[in-house]
């Protein structure tokens, strides 16, 4: 029996570096997306200042293991076989959380998930133990750590609020005396802005860095005999305005001598930092209970007393973590953090969020979403009518992005907002944590890092009225997630732990098994996410403001729909003749994928209009006629496409061998048709478009010859109702389809003859 135990602790060491992968996976959007949203330095080098700061904050963090050994609940109330269940418990509940949330592409914390797990699995067992003997479970208090417990939550929620609220106000005023033009301000004004961020994130360093190291404990002469780690604490002002006098005289020099962009060095700095951070702070969340795991076993082993009769009151005494095994944890977490495609799914929900430009919004609006952004309208609108209005328009010029935004609009390398806003993440981010470190609160760096970036984006005015109400339901869905993961997090854990204990040995293994089940399937679910697309490479939105060259751009996207269109239909074509919901499923993704390219080009309509230099209309009123004929096409293969998988999905009546053919010979029509109009695009050859033009009648006939053939058969043959709707759709939009395709090459010959003549 006592073998269990050791293999329970080897199973927590495995299950931590797989938390270790999924954590940095999820947490990775912290400390990066400020760097890489404004895109101010090489992603290479962001990656490497990152790598530097997670490998330091994992050697700084073991003072905060402390957490997951007595933070939550009180060890000295249970006994050896029922800690270790519980650490078993946490730690497979953890594991799936966090890789579920990593596979949706949502940001989550990890704090909030390992103190809910760890808080459910011991409330659960301490129902177990009181069931067993008193039944009083008033007594639950006396099990649980309740005072600190509410100490973190409380620290954890009002987190969300103070850093949206602070984050807001600093970027507003910081927008309003800088504006967007801030890179031609004087030196002086520059050099203090780098003072008082670089000063922020340096005390930051401090308190999250050394403050944790051995040399903390040390008495340096220099410093008058007093510890670092006292120093920090009791001269919180002197080494503030210390630091703040040293930094804008470096900042001074950097600008004037050297002419270095501040804006980016802070950017870089603080990418550091808050990697730093996110290590020392986070690593408890993922080696945190196998190391407590481990520790009471060495103890139990040592003691020579049976397990379920051995107190783990062994936990509440401070024992250091050994330093190879931050080294090691630290080596993984840095490797995670350059490998890992969740990663990046992860920090695109934010960037999408924050963007300064107009981009396909992945939220859909909700009723909770529009009454937030009235509400905020309307106290907006009373507070607009109290200012003056030569004070409104100060303000206005300050906040002006126009410029901006037609500078990016077609650019897709635009960074998602400038390096003021990015800098302004950081160095906030970094004052509120630490702040939260010196009352040695675990706080969420998640949240405050994520609700900073909103706060930011709002003052800074990236929620436009257009994209307010899908950025607010992104908001909401995210911290939504954050009520899922503390509620999931607490039941699952305490499930797990009950069924552990009734099931024993076999029923680790089989919640074991069926986790890592769910982790593959949601790893082959990613890696295949787009496997199933046909071309991944989308649209062009139109640069040009002439007619010509409107026309050279809009041949691009037609010949690349006319490739996909083709494509689509013969896996449409297969699917049905094989009658088969997978293929069909793959022509749903492929279409999905076309129409939401369209809708991106139509969305950008009005940035070209205004792109326009010349003041004839004829540029602008062809793109919009290709667009509406293009979206045309699209939507007709769309219906067609989600009837047929909408027909084989209910299981109805197969294709008969005829219409199979039929459709195999429509296709084969088509894709001549299709082949022929991308040779004449290719070549700008008007001879080519005509003979295509020409050859109209013919293919109608044939279509509908078709058509024709299928009311003979439905009179004669045909005993399937839902079968003959179906085909009948098939054929009437596909020649539609056609009909589409010639519209847009006639289109194209007027134009080329009105630009000959």
């Amino acid at each position: 029996m006592d073998n269990i135990y050791f293999i329970l602790v080897s199973i927590l060491a495995v299950l931590a570096i797989g938390d270790l992968i999924v954590g940095v996976s999820n947490d990775a959007v912290n400390f990066l997306n400020s760097a890489v949203g404004s895109k101010a330095i090489p992603f290479k080098t962001i990656m490497i200042l990152a790598s530097l700061g997670v490998a330091c904050g994992a050697l700084f963090s073991s003072g905060l293991m402390e957490v997951a050994r007595k933070g939550i609940f009180n060890p000295g109330e249970f006994y050896f076989d029922e800690i270790i269940l519980i650490f078993t418990a946490v730690m497979l509940t953890d594991i799936l959380l966090l890789d579920f949330f990593n596979t949706l592409g949502m940001p989550t914390s990890t704090t909030v998930s390992i103190v809910f797990t760890l808080l459910g699995a011991a409330v659960f067992m301490s129902i177990i133990k009181i069931s067993e003997t008193t039944g009083d479970f008033s007594e639950i208090v006396n099990y649980i750590n309740t005072a600190k417990a509410i100490q973190i939550i409380s620290g954890i929620l009002l987190s969300v609020v103070v850093a949206l609220t602070v984050g807001a106000i600093v970027q507003w005023f910081s927008r309003l005396f800088l504006t967007y033009k801030f890179e031609g301000k004087a030196i002086w004004v520059s050099a203090l802005f780098g003072g008082i961020a670089l000063s922020a994130i340096t005390y930051f360093i401090l308190m999250k860095g050394i403050k944790g190291t051995p040399f903390a404990n040390i008495k340096y002469d220099l410093l008058g005999g007093v510890k670092i780690k006292d120093l920090l604490e009791q001269e919180v002002f002197k080494v503030v305005l210390a630091n703040f006098l040293v930094w804008i005289g470096v900042s001074f020099v950097l600008i004037k001598f050297l002419k270095a962009n501040i804006y980016k060095i802070i950017i870089g700095i603080g990418t550091f930092a808050l990697a730093l951070a996110f290590a020392g702070n986070d690593l408890v969340n993922f080696i945190g209970v196998p190391i407590a795991a481990y520790q009471s076993y060495e103890a139990w082993v040592i003691s020579g007393v049976t397990a379920t009769e051995f107190s783990m009151g062994v936990l509440s005494s401070k024992v250091a973590t050994p330093t190879v095994l931050l080294v090691i944890s630290g080596g993984i977490m840095v490797l995670t953090l350059w490998i890992s495609t969740k990663a990046k799914k992860v920090m695109k929900t934010e960037l999408d969020l924050s963007d300064q430009n107009s981009i396909k919004e992945r939220f859909q609006p909700n009723f909770i979403s529009k009454g937030i952004v009235k509400s905020f309208q309307l106290v907006g609108s009373g507070f607009n009518a109290l200012l003056p209005s030569s004070l409104k328009e100060k303000i206005e010029i300050q906040f002006s992005d126009a410029d901006l935004v037609l500078k990016n609009q077609n650019d897709k390398d635009a960074p998602s907002f400038d390096m003021l806003r990015a800098c302004i993440n950081l160095v906030v981010a970094s004052i509120l944590i630490s702040i939260a470190t010196s009352y040695k609160l675990p706080l969420s760096t998640t949240y405050v890092t994520f609700m900073v970036a909103m706060g930011t984006s709002l003052a800074d005015r990236a929620w436009k009225r257009d994209s307010a109400v899908y950025r607010v339901a992104g908001v909401l869905s995210v911290i939504g997630g954050w009520f899922l993961t503390a509620f999931a997090a607490f039941i699952v854990s305490g499930i797990i732990v009950t069924i552990i204990y009734l099931g024993g040995p076999q029923a680790i293994a089989i919640i074991l098994f069926i986790i890592l089940l769910i982790i593959g399937k949601n790893y082959l679910k990613h890696k295949n996410e787009n496997s199933d697309l046909i071309d991944l490479d989308g649209l062009v939105k139109s640069e040009s403001n002439s007619i010509k060259g409107v026309m050279d751009e809009s041949t691009k996207n037609v010949i690349k729909v006319f490739k996909r269109v083709d494509k689509i239909y013969a896996i449409l074509s297969e699917g049905l003749a094989k009658h088969d919901k997978k293929i069909l499923k793959k022509a749903r993704k492929n279409i999905n994928r076309l129409t939401e390219d369209v809708e991106n080009l139509r969305e950008n309509i009005f940035y070209f209009i205004k792109n326009l230099e010349e003041s004839s209309l004829s540029a602008s009123n062809f793109y919009i006629v290709i667009l509406s004929l293009i979206q045309d096409i699209t939507d007709d293969l769309e219906y067609i496409v989600k009837k047929s998988y909408k027909h084989v999905n209910n299981d109805h009546s197969k294709l008969k061998l005829s219409q199979v053919r039929d459709l195999q010979n429509v296709y084969e029509l088509t894709e001549a048709v299709f082949h022929e109009a991308m040779e004449a695009y290719n070549n700008n050859s008007e001879a080519k478009i005509n003979l295509v033009l020409e050859n109209r009648e013919d293919i109608l006939k044939q279509l509908d010859e078709k058509i024709n053939n299928q009311i003979a058969l439905t009179r004669n043959e045909e005993t399937s109702p839902k079968n003959t709707t179906l085909y009948f759709n098939i054929l009437l939009k596909s020649k539609d389809l056609y009909l589409h395709k010639l519209s847009i090459m006639e289109t194209f010959l007027d134009n080329i003859r009105k630009i000959e003549s």
